[in-house]
């Protein structure tokens, strides 16, 4: 009997043993440990994610460009809808039925049980309507955010635009941290400053009762964290700068592109035709990015950025300054105008020295220059020797930016074209091309491609003597400056004293005596100008216009390129509009007497020169 005594306190002992662990744990559970209770509260528990303010933009005087205004988005967890009364939502809201059907099922493609957005950018009357309703209809709520606002109608290629996130961009590592409904820049500096502008996402959990009303904090904001909003960006774009070249290029098609030499600083972003930026903001853009889409003359695409062309004489500056460096020529060499081996642009003084070569655009002596350039005499092939040639002076080339990313802060740059060796090797066979089958390299035309930014950054170099710092838009990012590579140095292959050689020529054909850019002169005013002109071939239809130029020509403050499609001469109709934008970004305002300018350039191109200019 003692024996079975003793083990009935064995077996007491051991259930009051099992009791008190079982006791402690649950007091764990339930009293200590609140992810437990987070987890049973799920159905009574709201996550909000606290999207912060995106960073504004502001243009180089301090002028706001972008900001923030609130919206309002619809959102559905098609699981949660039950018993839904579909007419007299869609009278609410007043909607389509069937927009409303294809809504709920692209909401459930996304996912059943988590929020996505059913309609966006609800108005305020909109959102009156339809909140003081939402509790007959569960699984709808209303989330509200800030979208963009522009104060500005210009500057659309370069600010780009904000929307929301694709199910494609979703299934992508790189927007792990985005969800369905969420907004990121689309393209330009939207896009390029998205890490920047954003900031970073803050979580607030709410206690709900089972009607949605908000009973308070979980736990006093325990789980909470702070959003942090994003940094704000300062551009180095002059407003008006920018309006007025957009004024100056309505009506026409191309690109004009300012930079500050000295910085990189790009001045103006020029693309025509344009659209105003908020055309793809707010309710209805979708259809409006349609509309600007199938528009026969692409005001969605971003020429200063993305379209290439020949350069056209403005090229010649750099096929002279590769010979003064290689020492096949010096400025005082002199080729005569045999128009046997290319026809000139027009009859004018014999090309003595480089001076009045570029003045008047010489075609017999730029092609004699690159040929004393390319055929040395290395290889008794002539094949050889052109092709060995034609490799040295790529090298040149691609060290003045051409050929490759300059690096600006803005998505989808093009990199352009110098063709080398292996480029006519594929086309014509090895040993089957010479000097004769490339000459046309020699004043920019061929299979040379660059893009308005290309154009106005070498005019940066010629300005900085052989070198620059890369083009960009930002000058301070936040209460920092801009990222470092804009703040690197680039020099090319060519020495500065070779620069100071081909200035002259390029003043005298802006401010000399029947130079061939004489509409972009401002002397009447003081200042003086150094540029070049150029008409480039298009076997498609009239030929392009370009004008690349920089003022003042002692102290550049201002480099400027202008492409105008099938508008014929570039001194006709590219150098004036150049001239007008340098007056306006040197001293504010316009002389009377170039006023008529104004009223000229918006319309179509006229051609009253009769003589070709180059």
């Amino acid at each position: 009997m003692q024996y079975l005594e003793g083990r009935k306190y064995v077996v007491q002992g051991i259930f009051l043993a099992v009791a008190l662990v079982f006791a402690v744990r649950l007091f764990h559970i339930q009293v200590l440990d609140g992810s437990y209770k987070l987890a049973a509260d799920k159905n009574t528990l709201q996550r909000i994610v606290q999207v912060p303010y995106r960073g504004l933009i502001y243009d180089r005087k301090g002028q706001l460009l972008v900001q923030n205004t609130p919206v309002y988005d619809l959102m559905v967890v098609p699981r949660e809808v039950k018993n839904l009364d579909s007419t007299r939502f869609c009278q609410l809201l007043q909607m389509p039925i069937e927009e409303l059907r294809e809504g709920l099922r692209l909401a459930k493609v996304y996912s059943r049980v988590k929020a996505s957005p059913l309609v966006q950018n609800l108005s305020t009357p909109e959102l009156a309507a339809i909140q003081d309703n939402l509790v007959d209809f569960p699984g709808f709520s209303i989330k509200a955010r800030m979208a963009r606002a522009y104060r500005t109608q210009q500057l659309a290629h370069a600010l780009g635009y904000v929307g929301s996130i694709t199910p494609s961009m979703l299934e992508k590592e790189k927007y792990a941290k985005y969800v369905a409904g969420d907004f990121l820049g689309i393209t330009g500096l939207e896009s390029f400053y998205e890490k920047e502008l954003m900031g970073r996402r803050g979580v607030q959990y709410r206690m709900v009762n089972v009607r949605g009303i908000e009973k308070g904090a979980f736990r006093d904001g325990e789980f909470d964290t702070l959003s942090v909003a994003g940094k704000d960006l300062h551009l180095s774009i002059d407003t008006e700068l920018q309006k007025y070249g957009e004024y100056l290029m309505q009506g026409k098609r191309g690109s004009v592109v300012a930079l500050d030499p000295k910085t990189g600083e790009i001045l103006a972003f020029i693309s025509a035709p344009t659209f105003d930026p908020s055309k793809l903001t707010g309710k209805g853009s979708g259809n409006r990015y349609m509309a600007l889409l199938n528009d026969t003359t692409k005001p969605l695409f971003d020429r200063p950025l993305a379209a290439t062309y020949p350069p056209g004489s403005v090229f010649k500056l750099v096929n002279e300054a590769i010979a003064l460096q290689e020492g096949v020529v010096t400025p005082y060499t002199g080729f005569p105008c045999n128009w046997k081996l290319v026809r000139c642009t027009h009859r004018h003084e014999y090309p003595a020295t480089s001076t009045i070569a570029i003045k008047n655009s010489c075609n017999p002596y730029f092609y004699q220059v690159m040929f004393a350039t390319v055929r040395r005499g290395r290889s008794k092939s002539k094949f050889r020797d052109v092709a060995l040639g034609l490799a040295d002076w790529r090298q040149h080339v691609v060290s003045f930016g051409l050929a490759q990313h300059l690096g600006v802060d803005l998505p989808g740059e093009r990199m352009g074209l110098i063709p080398s060796p292996n480029f006519y090797d594929k086309r014509y066979g090895v040993n089957r091309w010479s000097y004769k089958t490339i000459y046309s390299l020699s004043i920019g035309q061929g299979e040379i491609g660059i893009t308005g930014l290309q154009m106005a950054n070498l005019m940066a170099i010629f300005a900085n003597r052989g070198w620059y710092y890369p083009p960009h838009f930002v000058r301070s990012i936040g209460n920092g400056g801009p990222r470092p590579e804009y703040l690197q140095k680039h020099y090319t292959s060519i020495d500065a004293r070779h620069f100071d050689a081909i200035v002259p020529g390029m003043q005298a054909v802006v401010d000399g005596r029947g130079g061939t850019a004489e509409f972009a002169s401002l002397l009447d005013v003081g200042i003086s100008v150094a540029g070049k002109t150029g008409t480039v071939q298009n076997a498609h239809g009239d030929d392009h216009a370009t004008f690349a130029a920089f003022a003042p020509a002692e102290d550049p403050q201002i480099a400027i390129a202008v492409f105008i499609e099938n508008a014929g001469f570039g001194g006709a109709s590219a150098a004036p509009l150049a001239g007008l934008m340098m007056e306006k970004y040197l001293r504010g305002d316009i002389a009377p007497w170039r006023k008529r300018w104004e009223n000229w350039l918006p319309g179509p191109a006229h051609r009253f020169i009769t003589r070709r200019r180059h």
